[in-house]
């Protein structure tokens, strides 16, 4: 299990905030949805509840994968932001609320660590083998918070992390069948893909502070070209992988999804923009839809 923020953090948080108090002790539980990357932690959730209806899991299965999943990617996002405070104080965040004093990062930490321990039970509620599959793809997310994302290794936890899902999903079954490969490898290459993006706007912050993770190592025109290609390698193996026909809405889906993949990365003129990654998130939802629409039955 990975170790906790560490205390430099704190205390380099605290030279830079000297009172180490926030500057709006009222507004703790607002400031923490903030910091806990709320647009991913949600999109993932969605999608992984409706793949879970589509794989049959029924009401009860279907919450349990919801629930599971958003105290794992809340835990996720508060690490990150708990790991980050130094950087992200240093580069002007004024987007995360420990950089600018409203959240100390303790708290952060607290969460972390209080949302890792509610996904355990709740990722076992779904079995053993498919929590252990859900908790080793939250593990590969606290592992590049905390280490990988400075390495060449930085797109594995997030191939990872995606492509786990569907495990999670189709070993909760009965049955507890391993999920077909297609849905493993886009839910991978998507992740990759949404790595990508999701360095684009900070890669000379990052650099400047010490982190050269594989995107950062790129360059950005290099992230801009290839990350469409993965995410179009993920929506090409969705249209070649299950069985039977796409049919007329899986087909516009998949071209739709392909130009926004394209348009996201398309434009170098607003560096700092997140819409890339937001780009990402919309692809990864027509994914889904695809699958939904291929058929219930993911098994």
């Amino acid at each position: 299990m990975p170790s906790s923020p560490r205390m430099s953090d704190y205390r380099a948080y605290v030279a830079l905030h000297p009172s180490g108090v926030p500057s709006r002790t009222t507004h703790r539980v607002p400031a923490l949805l903030r910091s806990c990357h709320p647009e991913p932690a949600l999109a993932v959730t969605v999608f992984a509840t409706a793949l879970a209806v589509a794989a049959g899991r029924g009401p009860a299965g279907s919450a349990a994968v919801a629930a599971a999943v958003l105290a794992g990617q809340l835990s996720v996002g508060w690490c990150n932001d708990a790991v980050d405070v130094h950087r992200d104080t240093v580069c002007g965040r004024r987007d995360k609320p420990a950089a600018t004093g409203d959240l100390p990062p303790r708290t952060l930490a607290v969460a972390a660590w209080a949302a890792l321990g509610l996904c355990v039970p709740l990722s076992l509620l779904s079995g053993a083998v498919a929590g252990a599959a859900h908790l080793g793809g939250i593990a590969a997310g606290w592992a590049y918070n905390l280490r990988l994302k400075h390495t060449v290794f930085s797109p594995m936890p997030y191939a990872v992390g995606f492509g786990s899902l569907p495990a999670f999903v189709t070993l909760g079954l009965p049955s507890q069948s391993w999920p077909p490969w297609w849905a493993v490898t886009a839910g991978a290459l998507l992740g990759v893909g949404a790595h990508l993006v999701n360095v684009l706007p900070d890669i000379e912050d990052d650099l400047a502070t010490g982190v050269r993770g594989l995107p950062q190592r790129l360059g950005r025109a290099a992230c801009r070209r290839l990350a469409p290609l993965v995410i179009l390698a993920a929506i090409g193996v969705l249209v070649a992988g299950p069985p039977g026909p796409v049919g007329t809405t899986g087909w516009m889906l998949t071209v739709a999804a392909g130009a926004v993949a394209v348009s996201g990365t398309a434009s170098p003129s607003e560096a700092r923009s997140r819409w890339p990654f937001r780009a990402a998130i919309v692809v990864a939802g027509t994914a889904v839809t695809q699958i939904l629409l291929r058929g219930p039955d993911m098994a």
